[in-house]
């Protein structure tokens, strides 16, 4: 199977990217993008602890940590896995989980 980085997701890649290379270089940068899409490639094997997303959020779907991140996907109707976003330790998470994944 497949995973499918949703829009909302993307944004948030770019961002992470924009933020580290400013921050730390373009190196760095490269490495924490391959990290994530690395851990990605682990969701269906459960080579990443997944948790469910809270019943609070209203929203179906799981969440783990990389690094100073948390990755939140679903599964798609096909099987494939949607990351739907990736929210930094510091961000409110309920708040910009809604907003991401048109739940808001």
């Amino acid at each position: 199977m497949a995973f499918r980085v949703q829009e909302a997701a993307s944004h948030r890649l770019d961002e992470i990217y924009r933020y580290t290379r400013d921050r730390s270089g373009s190196e760095q940068a490269n490495s924490y993008i391959t990290g994530l899409f690395e851990a990605f490639d682990k969701i269906d094997t459960h080579g990443v602890a997944s948790k469910p997303v809270p019943a609070e959020f209203g929203v179906e779907g799981y969440f783990f940590r990389c690094e100073r991140h948390f990755v939140y996907w679903r599964r798609l109707s096909n099987g494939d896995v949607g990351i739907v976003t990736i929210l930094h330790e510091r961000m409110h998470q309920m708040d910009r989980f809604r907003e991401d994944s048109g739940q808001a």
